[in-house]
């Protein structure tokens, strides 16, 4: 274990040197680790083909110092985002760039049966691009988000929002078993608050996910908080209003249902001001450094929803300065469902267990 977790160390830091690369010496200095040691985990890695020289650097006084990058073709992950009513599959590689991407239409209350069968074949289509990219690698597993409540430790789906056929369905492990891979389950906005925690500076933030429902990924002290019984994050499912409109969670006044209709209605300033109203909440319990707006509600009216949000969560700070931004990327979810794989690779992003 202490050898993979030395070795993940050194992974992660090639990984965030891009393609400038990092010296021995260096890796060394980050990591604690001995010269002889970094030396050893270096040339097992270039052995497998994760990573290999990038140059040297000019002397300043000794023997030029030959650095080492990182090799993202080496080794590829899935990442699914099984939505209610479209499933997009990406191809990720080691660096989390995305190699290749699909989206087609979907029904998650179509059943076990084809909902599995429509996700098998969209990870053998995209998958397939691997043999397409030069020197291509392989492929590490298929990483899941899709709408919760779910167990992400088992892997077992519990009364879905709307579809509560699911409750009790072990979809990690009829997954895991029709592909002969490894499966990574879990939320759809916890995905996305990894992938977008990756990149970040470690830091507190709130993803707030609105397209076909609404939900939050919660980033604390740079790392996703998925609560005790993995229920952090029903956001949308917060009442704010006592004798609202009825929810498909059977409570009344959520934000989810109060937004939904005012989309539905094309009354976006109102959505955006519900929404916004949601995520003062956040930022007044957790006090949060930054909101995260995304998905395709949100990509579609992004300045409309970025204003009216900004504009609550400024009202009702209390003099507390807190951003509030869409995310960059056009499939934050996918790539945060391949980082469910990917992550671990790097000692980054424990917690969803494989199956």
């Amino acid at each position: 274990m202490l050898r993979g977790h030395n070795a993940a160390l050194v992974l992660d830091l090639l990984r965030t040197a891009g393609a400038g690369g990092i010296s021995r010496l260096e890796l060394a200095e980050r990591t604690g680790l001995t010269p002889q040691a970094v030396s050893k985990i270096t040339a097992r890695l270039r052995t497998e083909g994760l990573a290999v020289e990038a140059g040297r650097r000019a002397s300043t006084g000794g023997k030029p110092r030959t650095v080492l990058r990182l090799v993202p073709s080496a080794a590829y992950a899935v990442g699914l985002h099984l939505d209610r009513d479209e499933l997009t599959a990406v191809l990720v590689d080691l660096a989390g760039a995305v190699a290749a991407a699909r989206t087609v239409p979907f029904d998650l209350g179509a059943g076990a049966a084809e909902v599995v069968g429509a996700a098998v074949t969209q990870v053998g289509l995209v998958a397939g691009e691997v043999r397409e990219v030069a020197g291509g690698g392989g492929l590490l597993g298929v990483g899941v988000a899709m709408p919760g409540p779910l167990d992400h430790r088992t892997g077992v789906l519990q009364r879905v929002t709307g579809f509560p056929a699911w409750d009790g369905y072990p979809l990690r492990d009829a997954l895991a078993e029709r592909l002969g891979l490894p499966v990574v389950l879990d939320k759809d906005t916890n995905a996305a608050a990894l992938g977008l925690a990756l990149r970040g500076p470690g830091d507190s933030f709130a993803y707030l996910h609105l397209g076909t429902g609404l939900g939050a990924g919660l980033v604390l002290g740079g790392a996703l908080h998925r609560g005790v019984r993995t229920g952090a994050g029903e956001f949308g499912h917060q009442v704010i209003q006592l004798d609202g409109p009825l929810c498909d969670c059977g409570n009344r006044g959520c934000v989810e249902a109060l937004c939904l209709a005012a989309v539905a209605r094309g009354d976006l300033a109102e959505a955006a001001r519900v929404l916004g109203a949601g995520a003062a909440n956040l930022v007044g319990l957790l006090d949060i450094d930054r909101v995260l707006l995304g998905g395709r509600t949100i990509a579609a009216h992004e300045e409309c929803f970025v204003r009216g949000v900004g504009a609550a969560v400024a009202e009702r700070g209390r003099g507390a300065v807190v951003p509030v931004r869409g995310v960059e990327g056009a499939y934050p979810v996918a790539e945060g469902a391949a980082q469910l794989v990917l992550a671990p690779v790097f000692g980054r992003g424990r917690g969803a267990e494989l199956g």
